[in-house]
């Protein structure tokens, strides 16, 4: 059964388990791959996307139609992201990410480039990981993320670009970009 969004949201609205089912289907890997990237922790993506289905079906009602339903999903994923972000930082948790660090060297070059864009969008603003992430990895239009984050395009490009610039800075101080001089 393929419904548009706004056949989707309807049924839903009106308790339709299959037009629920379909609804978390739809959107679900998304919103977790989105939460995994930009939480860097698999239990607490898991546990944001449950935070974030609750939401939306608690919002449904206030969802505009007129409106496409992926980027209000969406900014809903970021806003509690963030969210949890914060939280996260506000009482630091030592060894949950023990697991997660890598004992041996990359074996090769990708690999090492790599860790060092990943290290380097750990310490972006939070807005400009996110655009990167949605753009670079997601392959979002600007318009999609604009919509998610509901900014102007011209934000989310200057967003971007400064992500960009920031990234490039820390690969040419690690010394895995060469400098250019003109």
């Amino acid at each position: 059964m393929t419904l548009d969004d706004a056949d989707l949201v309807q049924r839903c609205l009106h308790g339709e388990a299959t037009a629920i089912r379909l609804l978390v289907e739809r959107f679900q890997p998304e919103v977790f791959g989105l939460c995994v990237r930009l939480l860097h922790h698999r239990q607490d993506a898991e546990d944001v996307t449950q935070e974030v289905f609750l939401r939306v079906f608690r919002s449904l009602r206030r969802w505009n139609n007129a409106r496409p339903l992926r980027p209000w999903i969406l900014r809903i994923a970021v806003n509690r992201c963030r969210t949890w972000l914060g939280r996260r930082a506000r009482r630091p948790e030592l060894v949950d990410y023990l697991q997660d660090t890598v004992a041996d060297r990359p074996a090769d070059d990708a690999a090492e480039l790599a860790a060092e864009i990943r290290a380097a969008l750990e310490v972006l603003r939070p807005e400009y990981r996110i655009v990167f992430v949605l753009f670079h990895e997601h392959g979002h239009s600007y318009e999609m993320i604009a919509a998610a984050f509901d900014r102007p395009v011209g934000t989310i490009k200057t967003w971007l670009h400064r992500a960009r610039l920031e990234v490039l800075q820390r690969l040419k101080r690690r010394g895995m970009v060469p400098e250019r001089h003109p």
